[in-house]
């Protein structure tokens, strides 16, 4: 019993392990002076580039990573993947710049958990650091805001010359599909019958030339629906 409640105080005083990777040296800076500040972190190291934290991060083992993307040479979001491969417990927090939707999604799919841009206030950051250690996915609101905008998007079905050839309903019922929903799940959420489901079914695979759903799906979304 003792040694549990020894246990259990040890975790709650364990610091995070921070690591900075970050090629402006007063961006570098900045943040190594927040988090040392806070009590709860402790800096580990603070890299230049990608290449070299690719190299010693697998060795170091931090909690989390404060990463960026515009480095010289081998980018942020590549070191992501490559470290990701080796050490999968390490946690990646995008800090940048950027924030056009090709370097979100792609940060996101390399194994980031959170993405900041580099003018989010100091507080912020630090609190965001707590955030992805405890399991969260700190975002700036901006970043949310517009990956939320790109799910609807790739999930509703727009005036595209494939859809074009749709009734509303058809739209509703492919865009359900789209989500996975069972047949009779569509039919209880539209309130229509099983039976009127698959008649919508086969009249959107008439008017697509479409043999099963998948095709459908693709037809009018392109391969951004699995």
């Amino acid at each position: 019993m003792g040694s549990d409640v020894t246990i259990a105080k040890f975790a709650l005083m364990a610091k995070i392990k921070v690591v900075i990777v970050e090629d402006l040296a007063e961006v570098a800076e900045g943040l190594t002076a927040f988090i040392q500040q806070d009590e709860a972190l402790q800096l580990l190291a603070t890299y230049r580039t990608a290449e070299a934290a690719a190299l010693e991060l697998p060795i170091l083992k931090p909690d989390i990573v404060i990463m960026d993307i515009n480095l010289p040479g081998m980018t942020g979001i590549e070191c992501v993947r490559r470290v990701k491969v080796l050490e999968p417990s390490i946690q990646f927090m995008m800090f940048t710049v950027y924030e056009n939707n090709d370097q979100v999604f792609e940060a996101l799919k390399a194994g980031a958990s959170g993405y900041l841009l580099k003018k989010t206030p100091p507080l912020q950051i630090i609190e965001s650091i707590k955030e992805l250690q405890q399991g969260g996915s700190p975002m700036s609101a901006s970043i949310a805001r517009k990956l939320v905008t790109l799910f609807v998007d790739q999930h509703t079905v727009k005036a595209t010359p494939e859809a074009a050839v749709l009734t509303p309903r058809e739209k509703e019922v492919l865009n359900l599909i789209a989500k996975g929903l069972l047949y009779k799940e569509i039919a209880e959420q539209l309130g229509i019958s099983f039976h009127t489901v698959r008649q919508h079914i086969g009249k959107i695979y008439e008017k697509l030339h479409v043999q099963n759903k998948t095709e459908a799906i693709n037809k009018v979304f392109g391969n951004r629906v699995q």
